[in-house]
């Protein structure tokens, strides 16, 4: 029985990091990589895991990335995966295990073992869907569209409305840095 351990949202701006575990219960055809697959097969598969594994999802919100850090959320996220599911191996994709005692790690796991393709289709499905739901308390940043990543359009909303209650304020962009430096000397480009 291995746990395959992945995670999404690693590097946006904004929105929590979200961790997956899962050990299937049988074979599902179709698994990938979360970031190859359609946002359509990534929803039809979704179900498919859950109802044919054991799970544990594990969402870390921006204020706690911005206060520990991001390895911090990482490692307390795997942990309590491994707390949660009870497996013989557990295997994360990447190329660390976080000082994690019993967690091996391999790049490129997400596209090569089902068991954290299947992890990475949870955590990817899991926080789209957060941040298509939490898109409409904050309209003008267009979460929907682009997740919380750091896309052109986004850091132009951050330019222009400032940071909201999801962004992650110790993620530090240059452009952004230079704007609202420029902005408190009262100096607008």
């Amino acid at each position: 029985m291995l746990c395959g351990i992945d995670e999404a949202g690693r590097g946006p701006l904004a929105g929590p990091l979200v961790v997956a575990g899962v050990v299937l219960k049988k074979e599902i055809s179709g698994l990938n990589d979360s970031k190859i697959l359609s946002e359509k097969k990534r929803e039809a598969l979704f179900d498919e895991i859950l109802d044919n594994s054991y799970s544990h999802i594990v969402f870390m919100c921006n204020e706690t990335i911005d206060n520990k850090g991001l390895s911090y959320c990482l490692k307390h996220s795997i942990l309590e995966i491994m707390q949660t599911i009870n497996a013989k191996a557990y295997l994360m994709d990447g190329n660390t295990t976080f000082g994690i005692n019993n967690l091996q790690c391999k790049i490129k796991a997400d596209a090569t073992v089902k068991e954290v393709s299947a992890a990475s289709i949870l955590a990817k499905v899991s926080r789209d869907r957060y941040m298509h739901n939490i898109a409409k308390d904050f309209p003008q940043y267009d979460f929907e569209q682009h997740k919380g990543y750091g896309t052109k359009a986004h850091i132009e909303s951050i330019k222009t409305f400032g940071y909201s209650p999801l962004h992650r304020k110790s993620f530090k962009l240059k452009a952004l840095e230079i704007h609202f430096e420029k902005q408190q000397q009262g100096l607008f480009s």
